[in-house]
Parts: C-alpha cells; sequence; structure tokens
C-alpha cells in the first residue's frame, strides 16, 4: 500500500509524455495524416502555399541566433505562430533599418531583420509536412524559381532605385512584399501532423477536409487516428543515439555548403574586380573625380554601374541553371547521392578558377559554380526537412541553419583576405570543405527517398510498412 503513492506519482509523470490515447469502436476505419495527405493529393492548396512562401531571404548573424530559438518554439508551440511572427518581426525592422541614423544602427537593425528572417525556415516545413510523398522531391526544388525571382527583383531595383533616390528607399520599398504577404496568413493552417503530434486531431482533420475541399479530392475512410504524445523540441534528441551519426553529419554539410556558396558569390566579387584571368593582373582603377572627404572614409561604397548589375543578374540566374537537372537526380538517385554528385563537382570547379582562362571562361566556371551551390543548398534543404521526425523537425532545421551562418560568415575572410595572400591555397581549401561534405553526404546512414515524414523520435527510419501510425 505505501507504493501506491509513488506508482501514482510515476503515472501522473509519463503521462506527459505519453498520454493514452482514445481508441476508436472495434471495426470503424481509421486514417493517418500521411494517408490522408497521399489521399487528398496534390492541388491548388498546394500552389497558392507555394506562392505565399516563394519570398523569404537571409541576414546572416540575427539568423544564427534566432534559427534555433524559433526552431525549439516552432517544435513546441506550433509552425504557423512561429512562421508569422517572423515575417512581422522581419518587415517591422526591415522597415526601420531604412531609417538608421548611423552605420551601428544599420548594422544592429539587419541582424534583427535576419533574426525574423530564421523563423521563415518553418515555410518549408509547413510545405514539406503537406505534400504527399512522390511531390516533395519535385515540389520542395521549385522553391529556388521564388528566390531567383526575388534576387533578379531586387538586383532591378537597386540599379534603379539606388542611383536616384538612395538605398533607404530601396529598403522600404523592398519591405513592401512581406508586407503584404501578411495580409495573407490566414490562409495558411497549421501543420496538420504537429497538431497530432499534440493530440489536437480535432484541427488537424478540420485542415485535411479544407485542403480536400480545395483539390476536389476525397477524404480516406474512417477516423482520423491519434498518435501517442511525445515531448517536443528537445536538443537531447538531436544527439540521441538514434540520431546523432545523422545530425553531426548534416550540421558538417550545412557548414560547408554554405562555406561554399558564399565563398562562390563573394570570391566572384574579388575575382571580377581584380580581373585575375590569364595575361591580366592590373588592378581596378580608382575614380579620381570623386575626392569628397566621404569618399576617404574606409566605410565609404562606391555605387555599381551598368555593367555590375548585368554581371550580378548573369550569376544569379546561374543559380537556377542546374535546378531541372537537380530534381531529376534526387528523384531518381536519392538525396545521399545526388547531394554528393554535386558536391564532388563544386569541388572540381572551385579548382578550375585556377586554369589560366578568358573573362568569358573565368565568368563561365563562375555561372558553374553559383549553380552546382545552388542545388546543393535545394538538397540538403529537403533533405534535413525529410530525416527529423515531427516532433524535432523545426528544431534540426534550426540548428542548421545556426551552422549554416557559421559557414557564411567564415567564408568572406577565405575569399577576401587568404584568396589576397594565396590564391590557390584559397581555392584549395573551398574544394577540401566540398569534398568532406561529399563524403559526409554519400554515408548518411537514412536516405529519404520516397520516405514518408515519420512522427516522433521513437519511430527513426522504421520502414513505411511497418505501421501506419509511425508515417504521420
Amino acid at each position: 500500500m505505501a507504493t501506491a503513492p509513488k506508482e501514482a506519482e510515476n503515472a501522473i509523470g509519463l503521462e506527459e509524455i505519453h498520454a493514452e490515447r482514445k481508441e476508436p469502436p472495434k471495426g470503424q476505419k481509421t486514417f493517418t495524416v500521411e494517408e490522408a495527405v497521399e489521399t487528398i493529393g496534390f492541388g491548388r492548396f498546394h500552389i497558392m502555399l507555394f506562392l505565399i512562401m516563394g519570398s523569404t531571404g537571409m541576414v546572416f548573424f540575427g539568423y544564427m541566433v534566432f534559427s534555433i530559438v524559433l526552431g525549439l518554439l516552432a517544435d513546441r508551440y506550433g509552425r504557423w505562430k512561429i512562421l508569422l511572427l517572423s515575417f512581422l518581426w522581419a518587415a517591422y525592422f526591415s522597415l526601420l533599418t531604412s531609417f538608421a541614423p548611423s552605420y551601428i544602427w544599420f548594422v544592429f537593425l539587419r541582424a534583427m531583420v535576419g533574426g525574423g528572417v530564421s523563423g521563415h525556415a518553418q515555410g518549408l516545413i509547413i510545405k514539406t509536412e503537406f505534400l504527399p510523398t512522390k511531390y516533395r522531391g519535385y515540389m520542395l526544388p521549385l522553391s529556388q524559381v521564388f528566390w531567383l525571382a526575388g534576387s533578379l527583383l531586387i538586383i532591378g531595383l537597386a540599379s534603379v532605385v539606388n542611383p536616384t533616390i538612395g538605398w533607404r528607399w530601396l529598403i522600404r520599398i523592398a519591405s513592401i512584399p512581406g508586407i503584404l504577404l501578411i495580409l495573407v496568413f490566414k490562409f495558411i493552417p497549421e501543420s496538420a501532423r504537429y497538431n497530432v503530434s499534440t493530440g489536437n486531431t480535432g484541427a488537424a482533420l478540420a485542415t485535411l477536409q479544407r485542403i480536400a475541399r480545395m483539390n476536389g479530392a476525397a477524404m480516406p475512410e474512417g477516423q482520423l487516428r491519434e498518435s501517442a504524445k511525445e515531448r517536443r523540441g528537445r536538443f537531447k534528441d538531436l544527439i540521441h543515439p538514434k540520431y546523432l551519426r545523422t545530425t553531426l553529419q548534416i550540421w558538417i554539410i550545412w557548414l560547408g555548403i554554405a562555406f561554399a556558396y558564399y565563398g562562390v558569390i563573394l570570391a566572384s566579387a574579388e575575382l571580377l574586380e581584380r580581373d585575375l584571368v590569364c595575361g591580366s593582373a592590373a588592378p581596378p582603377l580608382q575614380d579620381s573625380s570623386d575626392d569628397s572627404e566621404e569618399s576617404h572614409s574606409p566605410c565609404h561604397c562606391h555605387l555599381f554601374g551598368p555593367a555590375a548589375y548585368q554581371t550580378m543578374i548573369i550569376s544569379t540566374v546561374g543559380e537556377i541553371a542546374l535546378n531541372p537537372v537537380n530534381v531529376l537526380s534526387i528523384n531518381v538517385l536519392g538525396r545521399r547521392l545526388s547531394l554528393c554528385i554535386t558536391m564532388g563537382c563544386t569541388a572540381l570547379f572551385f579548382l578550375l578558377l585556377n586554369i589560366c582562362t578568358s573573362s568569358a571562361g573565368m565568368v563561365g566556371f563562375l555561372f558553374m559554380l553559383r549553380a552546382l551551390v545552388s542545388a546543393n543548398f535545394n538538397t540538403i534543404y529537403i533533405y534535413t526537412a525529410e530525416v527529423y521526425p515531427t516532433t524535432m523537425r523545426a528544431l534540426g532545421m534550426g540548428t542548421s541553419g545556426a551552422l549554416c551562418r557559421v559557414g557564411a560568415m567564415v567564408a568572406p575572410f577565405i575569399s577576401q583576405v587568404l584568396m589576397s595572400a594565396s590564391f590557390l591555397g584559397a581555392l584549395c581549401l573551398f574544394s577540401s570543405v566540398c569534398i568532406i561534405c561529399a563524403i559526409s553526404a554519400v554515408t548518411l546512414p537514412i536516405e529519404t527517398k520516397g520516405r514518408a515524414l515519420q512522427v516522433g523520435t521513437t519511430t527513426p527510419g522504421a520502414p513505411i510498412a511497418l505501421n501506419a501510425l509511425r508515417d504521420l
């Protein structure tokens, strides 16, 4: 009898982790969110979701700091809330940036913008959790189209606005799309998988029925099955023995891809500015006509000319050049092998930059590098969203995003400092990092191609047909 209170206490403590779920009447059909998503299929809902979620960007430091925090909160309190908060946050501080009274204030406010932008990753997670398995490998890479459109738009705006009314108005105008998107946020539902993982099956069912009506599809027969509740958004789950190797290798890949991506962008500017092509090592000409006091400031910036904007447009278009090939590769070869191949090619093209060539040849190499590093990002984004279960998917993406910013912040030193000291040494370093990432990619323990999204940490990598409940 003395042990009864202790047993009751233990039962209460365990209830938080594994709450009892109501069993449907015997003989009644049931279905999971996974089965509902697959049955409803792809339609207008997914097209609208992609259109709304297609305009997000990145700012390094703020992104790194807040990425983990917002990922943790998204796993605990929902993707939709954090996504809305991040849009409001980014739009607010972006507008404030245009009124920055000093450079220090400008840097601080841009960091705060990055904090808000870090929550935009929840958009990718929501898309991943709503897409049927066979469509994920095709639709998720198309998010790159929105990135390209946004990049080209801001370059075009900058070429017109900067020389006329200045950078402050450029920021204000660029903030308008983010503000307008907030007005359509009511369309975006909370993830049905997240609602089921928290026991809110009523909200999950209502969302699935709404999507089915929009897509003109039928729901599966029966009752939506509940799942055992688990604690969500815990760091220790990322380094649990079942996920430790996957997490460490993903972190290495994210850091390396960001290092290569921003290294290419910054190295492109460095190479084109210095005209480091065969038979030409002349330093860039200085404009002697600008002899104002501001021009002698170490923070003074020279306005880009038409040729500079043209070069930026060409290199930016390169980011989507391999998108069709990348889509085909990840769906045929799988995520791991596809990433390994593109990372290996990235390493090769970094070394090719040392070849004595013409200006056209150099631009061609840089164009291919931009295409390859963009394909790398595409694949690792998809893999990270697919490999982790619902209870830690946002946190997994958040920690990966933080490591990504570390790589992005290291890249300028290598591109603009080490490259000045040893051009070949810098290229070899970039290439070596890419090779390490390629090895990490091909040795990842889980292939997510055709794999249903997992619901909890208790069933990582479980076969799809083992138990429908595990495929939520």
